[in-house]
């Protein structure tokens, strides 16, 4: 009986995520709407986050020493929408690097088990960390689909 590889190693490792994470952050500092969230803070840092997170929740090694997402995004309004709009880019992210749908879909069904850790309704379930810290609540673009 062979012991089965993680989803970690059956996509390709950490270059592969480190692929898919520069496609996924290239997309969302060009969107409309997504880019607002990331003023002042530069891209490189998002995609070695991501990258170190998910080799982690993949089976890969754990070296992601940051926030948990849910203290990460406490002070963010990520509704219903937001997280969807963030999968279909996600999903693009992943076929775009060459990525089977088979463990495209495996992928995608892990990055949802956080949906319930960064959802909210709206601005009132939102935290801060420290008194001068802001919610960040940002409207839909006028005529954004």
């Amino acid at each position: 009986m062979g012991i089965d590889k993680s989803l970690f190693d059956r996509v390709g490792g950490m270059e592969t995520l480190k692929k898919v994470h520069k496609i996924f952050y290239d997309k969302l500092f060009a969107h409309p709407w997504l880019k607002q969230y990331f003023v002042d803070h530069p891209q490189e840092i998002f995609e070695n986050q991501q990258t170190t997170f998910m080799a982690g929740l993949f089976g890969g090694p754990k070296v992601y020493a940051g926030k948990t997402p849910k203290m990460a995004h406490q002070n963010i309004v990520i509704t219903e929408e937001l997280f969807e709009l963030r999968s279909q880019i996600l999903s693009e992210s992943i076929r775009q690097a060459g990525i089977s749908d088979e463990l495209r879909e495996e992928w995608l069904d892990a990055d949802r088990t956080l949906k319930s850790a960064i959802v909210k309704k709206d601005a009132s379930e939102c935290r801060k960390m420290f008194d001068t810290q802001t919610i960040f609540d940002i409207p839909k673009p006028a005529g954004l689909a």
